[in-house]
């Protein structure tokens, strides 16, 4: 056999892993859509997104809940799951993501801001704190990377020092959270304990709308650069031999991923390990090649978070449970088992 044919055997594979994640993951989407509280049958669910035929009250069940939940969890496990791939490329380090790196740290602190002390980068609160909310977080999501970058350029980018900027970051915006946590009022600290745990529940197609947007056009600047991302996984020196500019290619994906974690997380919250985990799985399934790793990792991200919602809505009967105590389950046994495969020198 030629490595030519070998070569196609090995694309089509990877087209074949990427079409059947694409298949579970509009599946969930479906059984998500059509599993809830109110009693309302799939049949009768799946009629009331086609026709107006259905009552106001299935309706407004169905295209004001259901759906934008459905939506934004497939569309924010994506983004997260792009991210962490990109994360940990970029890194070199297995248990990188936008949630171990404080990203999403520095984002609860910016949400935390509106609710303990009402401070907004708007300034004064008005009638649409659902928005000043997730802008507060997005802003700061972004102040993270950039103080990450700001430390990073001393040391001319290189991961050993991103990382290490990454965790001192994280420890930080983790202590001015607890302090805001500390002079919030009763009903204050309430909604930052819910933000922070993560939910679907405030989801609205406007909001849907604006993470997809940012994160396709994420998706295609990565991709971009998808070449020069598998090149970094042979070290910087055969990287620079082979005509990449680690450090250049480190400072673009690195805004991208902070943008693209920002959007995800500032109208959900903080959901933690979806971004650690998806990456693995699709790194197992399809290799290291950039072009195949970022869409399957993001599908991988689709399906550990629409996964996760039926099971919020599921677990206990008449209750949702917050999105990223889910996640959170599921990918602290899977952090751990990463942690000691990494102590084996597996990676």
């Amino acid at each position: 056999m030629s490595y030519i044919s070998i070569y196609k055997s090995i694309v089509a594979r990877r087209i074949l892993v990427l079409t059947m994640f694409l298949v579970l993951t509009f599946c969930l989407f479906l059984a998500d859509l059509c599993i809830g509280s109110s009693g309302i049958s799939p049949l009768v669910v799946l009629k009331a997104l086609f026709s107006n035929s259905v009552s106001s009250v299935v309706h407004a069940i169905v295209w004001d809940f259901r759906l934008p939940w459905s939506l934004m969890a497939v569309i924010v496990g994506f983004a997260l799951g792009v991210a962490g791939a990109v994360m940990q490329i970029i890194l070199n380090n297995p248990l990188a993501s936008p949630y171990t790196l404080g990203i999403s740290h520095g984002a609860g602190f910016g949400a935390a801001m509106v609710y303990a002390l009402g401070i907004s980068i708007l300034g004064p609160l008005t009638k649409y704190v659902h928005y000043i909310v997730p802008i507060n977080a997005f802003v700061f999501a972004l102040l993270t990377c950039a103080l990450i970058m700001i430390i990073g350029k001393i040391r001319g980018f290189t991961y050993e020092t991103l990382i290490l900027a990454g965790i001192a970051i994280s420890f930080l915006f983790s202590a001015l959270l607890s302090l805001m946590e500390y002079f919030a009022s009763e009903e204050a600290l309430q909604a930052i304990v819910f933000w922070l745990f993560g939910s679907l529940i405030k989801s609205s197609i406007l909001k849907v709308e604006i993470v997809t947007a940012v994160t396709l056009v994420s998706l295609v600047v990565l991709l971009r650069y998808s070449w020069e991302l598998v090149t970094l996984r042979l070290g910087d020196e055969k990287a620079r031999a082979l005509g990449v500019d680690p450090e250049k290619v480190r400072v673009v994906t690195m805004v991208v991923v902070a943008i693209l974690t920002a959007a995800a997380v500032c109208f959900v919250g903080i959901i933690g390990f979806v971004g650690l985990v998806a990456p693995h799985i699709a790194r197992f399934l399809v290799g290291e090649d950039a072009r195949f790793l970022l869409p399957t990792s993001g599908l991988a991200g689709s399906i550990i978070l629409s996964a996760s919602a039926i099971a919020a809505k599921t677990i206990l009967s008449g209750a949702i449970l917050p999105i990223g105590i889910v996640t959170s389950i599921i990918g602290i046994p899977f952090f751990l088992y990463l942690v000691i495969r990494g102590r084996r020198g597996v990676w």
